[in-house]
């Protein structure tokens, strides 16, 4: 069992949802990063689930990056692109099946950019779906507009008929904001609201969203516009018919890169972020004023059914503990409780609350036993944000006796605090893969590479924090 999904010493990228006979049939960009061995030919690959933690995985054979898959008349269809350099150029390709075993390309569809509207250089991800008030095809895609400025990615259209012949549309949407292009478009409907997700890696690199009541725009963006973090990239949706989920992947840290990561680095927590990683699933709810909301994927949050008994040793700070609650005092300072070490797979979930006044607190992992060097998921109620931070601030050098601090917050996700009201949240951990769930409303990916083993633990700092109903679970 695996709560979020590897392909052995290969890495998962940009997911394609797909359910189709009562089960998901997820399909992904396989990424090798050079190892060998059967499971290790890269490309397009199925995975067959009916729970996102028990997986059975089959190669397409089909080489090119992302797309979508459709089925019509009992006809697969799978449109991908394919790259080309000097000049660079980018393709929209066409693929068909009779049973999502063998794919056969036609070699004929190759759908460039107009060169008009569009750049030929960025045309990619194309993501086909029925619409019904027009009664045709749309593809969207992740493309920019040509112009003088770099700030023209833009989510690109072409309507058709049959699924062979296109015609060029107006950008579906051009904010003129960021450059690159807005990719691994995706597009639902939920209620009476349209929402367009995309992410881009040159303003922000993250997923986003955008929301309408008409595929004609206008194309709102709400306050909280993403679904995670900046360790959650090129996340598309699919729905089983009853609920919708959002599928993304948590970044690794593990490949070297000249100047970013040197050899001799201290921390491998301080490496720059890989393309590709881990398959995480979130469950995407709607709120009442048609803005979005993830929670843990059910199944998920389900698999680990084994309890164990909260240990809790003050370290800093005054405390009272009880079998069900933890209140900590730092208001003088810091507030510090060690609980059970961390297992390599597992959940820690409970509720949380602050006094009026607390400048910070939170929950720690991998915590050495002092108290000093971990990971912190640091909720601060004066900025109304959850941040994660590494121990690498404790271990940075100048080259002249000092420390180096290269990060004062390394992820962060804003979320809404009022004092003396308890939020639930949920922590996942596996083996270096953290996913953290707060108030039913946000998410956070992160990694942890350079602790492991060690203790989680609570905190507050500069006032009183409560903890109660804590669990500890593993399967």
């Amino acid at each position: 069992m695996q709560l979020f999904y590897r392909p052995g010493k290969a890495v998962l990228g940009d997911m394609i949802p797909f359910y189709d006979e009562g089960k998901w049939k997820p399909f992904y960009l396989k990424n090798t990063r050079g190892n060998d061995g059967p499971d290790c030919e890269g490309g397009w690959h199925m995975l067959t689930t009916e729970d996102h933690v028990h997986f059975t995985e089959h190669p397409t054979h089909i080489k090119g990056g992302t797309g979508s898959v459709l089925k019509v008349d009992e006809v697969y269809h799978m449109f991908y692109c394919t790259f080309l350099d000097n000049p660079r150029r980018q393709f929209i390709r066409h693929a068909v099946s009779t049973d999502l075993d063998v794919w056969t390309p036609i070699e004929e569809e190759v759908l460039p950019a107009d060169g008009e509207i569009y750049d030929p250089a960025e045309w990619r991800d194309p993501f086909v779906f029925w619409n019904e008030e027009e009664g045709q095809w749309w593809m969207i895609m992740a493309s920019s507009v040509l112009g003088k400025t770099e700030r023209r990615a833009c989510v690109g259209l072409c309507v058709s008929q049959d699924l062979h012949h296109w015609e060029y549309r107006r950008p579906l949407y051009a904010p003129m904001a960021a450059a690159g292009a807005c990719e691994c478009p995706d597009l639902f409907r939920m209620g009476d609201w349209y929402y367009l997700v995309y992410s881009n890696y040159c303003d922000r690199f993250q997923t986003m969203y955008r929301m309408s009541r008409s595929l004609s725009g206008p194309w709102i963006r709400p306050e909280q516009d993403t679904f995670d973090s900046r360790a959650y990239y090129a996340a598309k949706t699919g729905t089983d018919g009853k609920h919708r989920y959002i599928y993304g992947w948590n970044p690794t840290k593990e490949l070297p890169k000249k100047n970013f990561n040197p050899a001799n680095r201290i921390s491998q927590d301080c490496c720059s972020w890989d393309w590709g990683g881990n398959l995480v699933v979130h469950r995407v709810l709607q709120n009442p004023d048609g803005t979005l909301r993830v929670v843990p994927e059910e199944h998920v949050d389900a698999a680990l059914k084994t309890e164990h008994r909260i240990e809790a040793e003050p370290v800093l700070g005054s405390c009272e503990i009880s079998p069900w609650e933890i209140r900590i005092n730092g208001e003088c300072g810091f507030g510090g409780v060690l609980l059970n070490p961390v297992p390599r797979q597992c959940k820690l979930e409970g509720e949380l609350s602050f006094s009026p006044g607390t400048r910070r607190f939170g929950i720690a992992l991998q915590m050495d036993e002092n108290f000093d060097v971990g990971y912190y998921l640091t909720l601060e109620p004066g900025r109304n944000r959850l941040e994660y931070v590494s121990g690498i601030r404790f271990l940075g050098d100048d080259g002249q006796g000092g420390k180096m601090f290269p990060y004062a917050v390394e992820l962060e996700r804003p979320f809404q605090l009022q004092p003396d009201t308890f939020y639930p949240f949920k922590i996942f951990v596996e083996d270096s893969v953290l996913v953290v769930y707060l108030g039913n409303e946000i998410a956070m990916n992160a990694r942890m590479y350079d602790h492991a083993g060690r203790r989680f633990g609570l905190f507050a700092i500069n006032g009183r924090a409560e903890f109660r109903n804590v669990k500890l679970c593993t399967e």
